[in-house]
């Protein structure tokens, strides 16, 4: 029987099984804890902007899918779309559906708008996409507020370390203006504490809900108020 959204409760269950035997293996920065989290955060946000009943079970099935394939980890752009899709369609989602998960899912990422974020670190503002639509504007933040703040800075490390990243070199200042494939590459330069000023501490003025601004706001000052001290003890300071 199909529920809220043309979901069945069946197609939800297979998503949670799929997604969590899909990232046994990925370390705990992009793992099935870390998808419990921003669904969570993405159902909080749906109540907290009044989104109705079907555009909630959307919004709840493309965080619950939206990190299958990862580019970080797969090595492809297109990876999560194809893998999306191909489950999807074994679940029988009708294809309206279907498109409309794939695009939430596929506004998620940061990578698309680094040169927004850049304008929107500097001026304060949000870098708002006109064409987003606010079932991807919630997943979208809800998987940013998993970025930031106490959780945030675990997560960053977790992956840094995964990576192999160097954890701080002062002679390496952060990449300004930094672009979607210096971003996809990382490069041979890129630290786990310039990951804070490349990315992290520009999600805040990313945010295109009101909720997840006003949520953003105090995970934003606790890393400001961790790197301050992160820096001060690394100089010798305290």
């Amino acid at each position: 029987m199909t529920g809220t959204g043309g979901v069945s409760p069946d197609v939800v269950a297979a998503a949670e099984a799929y997604v969590r035997k899909e990232l046994a293996a990925t370390d705990a920065s992009h793992d099935f804890a870390h998808i419990q989290r921003v669904r969570a955060n993405a159902r909080n946000l749906a109540q907290l902007e009044g989104l109705g009943a079907d555009a909630a079970c959307l919004v709840d099935l493309a965080a619950l899918l939206h990190d299958v394939r990862d580019w970080k980890y797969s090595g492809s752009d297109g990876a999560t779309a194809e893998a999306v899709q191909a489950f999807l369609t074994e679940q029988g989602v009708a294809s309206d559906t279907a498109s409309r998960v794939l695009y939430i899912i596929s506004r998620v990422g940061f990578k698309e708008e680094l040169s927004a974020a850049d304008g929107a670190s500097a001026a304060g503002t949000p870098a708002v996409a006109a064409d987003l639509s606010l079932e991807a504007a919630i997943v979208q933040d809800a998987d940013r507020l998993d970025a930031i703040g106490a959780i945030g800075i675990a997560r960053c490390f977790t992956f840094g370390g995964a990576k192999h990243r160097v954890l701080h070199d002062p002679e390496v200042p952060p990449r300004d203006q930094l672009s979607k494939e210096q971003y996809m590459t990382g490069g041979e330069k890129s630290t786990t504490i310039n990951h804070f000023y490349e990315k992290l501490l520009k999600l805040k003025g990313l945010m295109k809900t009101a909720a997840g601004r006003r949520i953003a706001e105090q995970r934003h000052a606790f890393m400001e108020s961790y790197l301050a001290q992160f820096h001060d003890e690394w100089a010798g300071r305290a």
